[in-house]
Order: C-alpha cells, then sequence, then structure tokens
C-alpha cells in the first residue's frame, strides 16, 4: 500500500479515536465528528477508481482533524481559541467554516475539471465557489433540523454562543475560504491534475 496513505489513514484513525475519548458532549461528538468519518468511506470507496490529488487528500485530513478537534471540545470551547486576539467569543468554528468553503470548493473543481464538465477559466470559478456555497448553505440547514430535533445537544452542535449572525457569518467564511481555493491554490492544483492526467493515459495505454 502507498506509504502516503497508510500515513494519512494513521493521523485520521489517531485524531478521531483521541477526539473520541471523554468528548465534552457524547452526542455532540457524533454530531461533529460523523461527517469525517463519512467522508473517510467516501474515500476509501473510490481511492482505487478515482484517486484524488495529494493536495486534496491533504486538505481534507486537516480538514476532518478541525471537525474532530471541535468535536471533542465542542466548537465554543476549544482551548486555544479561547480569549484568541482578544475576542470574547469562541472563533474555532470559524475556522471550521472556512474549510467548510475551501475543500468543497477544490473537490468540486477537480471533479469538474477532471470530468470535463466545465472547462478552466471563469465558468469553472463561477461553478466553484457557487457549489461550495451551496453546500455550506446545506450545512446550515442541517444544523437547523438537527437543532430542532435535539434542544438538549442544539446549543453545543449550532455553536452561535449568542452571536445573532452566527449563521450569516458561518457562510461568508465559507465563501472566502472558497475564493481563498481558487485564488491561491489553482495552480498548485493544476500541476497535481496534469500529474493525475498523466497517470490515467499510462494506465489507459497498458
Amino acid at each position: 500500500m502507498n506509504p502516503w496513505a497508510v500515513c494519512w489513514a494513521l493521523v485520521f484513525a489517531s485524531v478521531l479515536i483521541w477526539s473520541g475519548i471523554e468528548p465534552k458532549d457524547q452526542w455532540t461528538w457524533v454530531l461533529e465528528a460523523s461527517p469525517g468519518m463519512v467522508g473517510a468511506l467516501v474515500l476509501l470507496a473510490t481511492y482505487r477508481r478515482f484517486p484524488l490529488t495529494p493536495l486534496l487528500y491533504t486538505l481534507i485530513l486537516a480538514h476532518c482533524v478541525i471537525l474532530f478537534v471541535g468535536g471533542h471540545y465542542t466548537y465554543a470551547e476549544v482551548p486555544l481559541f479561547d480569549g484568541l486576539f482578544g475576542s470574547q467569543r469562541n472563533n474555532y468554528d470559524k475556522l471550521g467554516h472556512f474549510f467548510q468553503g475551501l475543500v468543497p470548493a477544490l473537490i468540486a473543481r477537480e471533479i469538474l475539471v477532471r470530468r470535463e464538465v466545465v472547462r478552466r477559466g471563469g465558468w469553472l470559478v463561477l461553478f466553484v465557489v457557487s457549489i461550495a456555497l451551496a453546500f455550506s448553505a446545506f450545512y446550515e440547514l442541517i444544523e437547523w433540523w438537527v437543532a430542532l430535533l435535539s434542544d438538549e445537544a442544539a446549543e453545543a452542535f449550532l455553536g452561535t454562543q449568542g452571536y445573532v449572525w452566527d449563521t450569516q457569518s458561518d457562510m461568508f467564511l465559507a465563501l472566502i475560504g472558497a475564493i481563498s481555493a481558487v485564488v491561491c491554490l489553482s495552480r498548485w492544483h493544476d500541476a497535481q491534475l496534469s500529474g493525475a492526467a498523466e497517470d490515467e493515459r499510462r494506465q489507459c495505454g497498458r
């Protein structure tokens, strides 16, 4: 097996196990950690048929770590972010929502480019950012539905901390993350996509 894949799996499993040991709230941990676990299963199922670029795998792992840490402490009580930069609220959730825009944007970009759905250029940027923002909006709906079904875990899961514009600021951070993916990572991503395309051609030629 690829050593890099083994390293990825070890980091993922280690942080997941740590996060599940005496979390602040068990039900909140399930809610926060389950997207990462589902995502890992999807990656495992598609690893041979549609392997992603190393950049994307790395960012997905980073996003999973953020989810697991938030699940362990709850997003409102991650120690490192208490009073960070003089803020009266714990803004760890904003880091999570930034990645909620960054990672889906890069996933969308990779699929759209490799499947030749949209050519590189302005339309690709529009599709990528729109998909990431739609994903963020849908996640806010999921948070709302979960809060309605579980009053006890709603506050810890939502992590609003009394901030009336929390939903809007979450989506704004996701938008910033998506734009950052396009502006800062496109060239790096394209270089790895070219390598992936070359590997696919070699496999087809065997």
